[in-house]
């Protein structure tokens, strides 16, 4: 903290420091605190809260801005606010990753069948529990290799992925292998249903067969509205911005490897979602069964 020079002539002439201190609105703690060369205890606090959000900032993988880095540290006992965080982040010249726009990868068949909308944008995290609403989406990772598919099911209770696939093509094959990998690994115990867009891989007879085969109900937003599988965009923007727009990708073994990791080893079991009261899939899928 700067102290004005007024109040150091001031007491040089041998008037009343309180008095100056109090024209000036400086506390004469922050002014002896000045003059000794120490640290007053603010800047003490903000020097050890600075440490502990770099460290939180690290462990997100740099991913985390001020509202899930305060969210990690009030969960740690640390009392101060999210403005501070944010503004002890800037002072650090830490930042959280932001959204890219992304670009269509599913195209509409005109000639499928219909089918009806059984989600109709409801998307609130615990409404219907686990394993009974599933949602998905197809995405692109451009490589040095060529593109790179990436098909996801996300379950709409927990946010949490729980089938994903991906390939070198953009048939059904891979919404297919996506889904088979969530009910491999869910296994519902009732029928489930599932919500994407109007894609043709989603609309075709080959995956409604699957779909038939195990037990899942088909449900399609209607074309060009990307607000009625908003959860199934949201993942694909936090994946974009902090991880698959983070580095170039030497092959398509190198990028599936880094979303496996991604997935399993972070976004499932510990990055933080607001939608969730700040807990990971895991943690909230944990509380429900509770």
């Amino acid at each position: 903290m700067t102290v004005h020079p007024f109040i150091e002539a001031e007491k040089r002439a041998g008037h009343s420091v309180k008095r100056a201190c109090e024209l000036l609105k400086v506390s004469r703690t922050a002014f002896y605190a000045r003059r000794s060369g120490k640290p007053g205890p603010r800047t003490v606090q903000d020097a050890e809260l600075t440490r502990r959000i770099a460290a939180v900032h690290e462990h997100s993988r740099g991913t985390y801005g001020a509202p899930r880095v305060h969210a990690v540290l009030k969960q740690e006992g640390a009392g101060c606010g999210r403005r501070r965080v944010a503004r002890l982040m800037r002072a650090a010249g830490l930042e959280g990753r932001h959204r890219r726009r992304r670009h269509t990868t599913t195209i509409p068949d005109p000639r499928s069948a219909l089918r009806p909308d059984l989600v109709v944008r409801d998307f609130a995290p615990d409404a219907a529990g686990l394993d009974t609403r599933w949602c998905g989406d197809i995405t692109y990772v451009p490589t040095d290799e060529g593109w790179l598919y990436l098909a996801t099911v996300i379950d709409i209770a927990s946010r949490r992925v729980v089938g994903w696939a991906t390939a070198d093509h953009l048939r059904t094959d891979l919404v297919a292998d996506a889904l088979r990998s969530a009910c491999q690994q869910r296994r519902p115990a009732h029928p489930v249903i599932f919500h994407s867009d109007r894609g043709c891989q989603y609309t075709s007879q080959q995956f409604a067969a699957l779909a038939y085969e195990l037990d899942v109900r088909l449900s399609v937003g209607r074309t060009g509205q990307c607000w009625d599988n908003a959860l199934a965009e949201s993942f694909f923007a936090t994946i974009k911005r902090e991880l698959l727009g983070t580095a170039a990708w030497p092959s398509r073994a190198s990028a599936h490897t880094a979303i496996f990791d991604f997935i399993e080893g972070w976004y499932n079991l510990h990055r933080l979602h607001s939608s969730l009261g700040y807990r990971s899939p895991a943690d909230y899928e944990t509380a429900l069964a509770a």
